[in-house]
């Protein structure tokens, strides 16, 4: 799998576009902001974008969403809980000086549970609320990757503090994710940097006393 991860707008997100090696296929993870940016490097890549998965709404997670979309054609995937946020950004975004972004209509919707094939990846979709209403992240089991948006970092979780926040509930999301994946499976997150799962059970400390799987 080839994996690149650009880092952009004031929030410093991650917007990762993955690929198959040497695919002319891809996928668009959280196109948060700088669209000319993220554009012109996928034309560099020469790649066609198939889908932008989004793990959810904060308007540094889809500030490009629109004209990336508008510019490749691809097929926009939202969770289902969230497509009010991505259809008017500006509404749900009262930051001064942030914007303003563009809202889009998703294609397509997400719950959780579904398993998508795109790019030639098989990608399960899992439904972790807690930061927000509807987060997804999404699983390559065959890569052991997952795309955590902000449910996982390196170090630290999600924050709780917004609308939809709720730390019980991002505790049992993270239950979820540490239960149904290898420790060596490789979080690629919304923020900071890479790490794996073993790395984050043995030093981070949001891990440390998680809820018991439920029945």
């Amino acid at each position: 799998m080839d994996v690149r991860s650009f880092t952009v707008g004031p929030f410093a997100e991650n917007t990762y576009v993955i690929r198959r090696d040497g695919a002319e296929t891809a996928i668009v993870f959280d196109p948060g902001d700088e669209a000319p940016r993220l554009l012109d490097a996928i034309e560099a890549l020469g790649v066609e974008i198939e889908a932008i998965l989004l793990t959810h709404t904060h308007v540094d997670h889809v500030g490009a969403v629109a004209p990336v979309a508008a510019a490749s054609g691809a097929t926009v995937y939202c969770p289902e809980l969230e497509t009010p946020m991505l259809a008017d950004i500006m509404k749900w975004t009262p930051i001064p000086g942030i914007g303003p972004y563009e809202g889009y209509d998703a294609d397509e919707t997400l719950a959780g549970g579904e398993r998508l094939a795109l790019a030639g990846f098989e990608i399960d979709v899992i439904s972790t609320p807690g930061h927000s209403i509807g987060h997804l992240t999404y699983s390559i089991p065959g890569e052991r990757a997952l795309f955590s948006g902000d449910v996982l970092f390196q170090g630290s979780v999600g924050r709780v503090d917004l609308p939809g926040g709720d730390w019980p509930t991002l505790a049992r999301s993270l239950r979820t994710l540490v239960d149904a994946h290898p420790p060596e499976t490789v979080v690629h997150p919304g923020h900071m940097g890479i790490t794996t799962l073993e790395r984050e059970l043995a030093s981070n400390p949001f891990l440390a006393d998680l809820p018991a799987a439920t029945p």
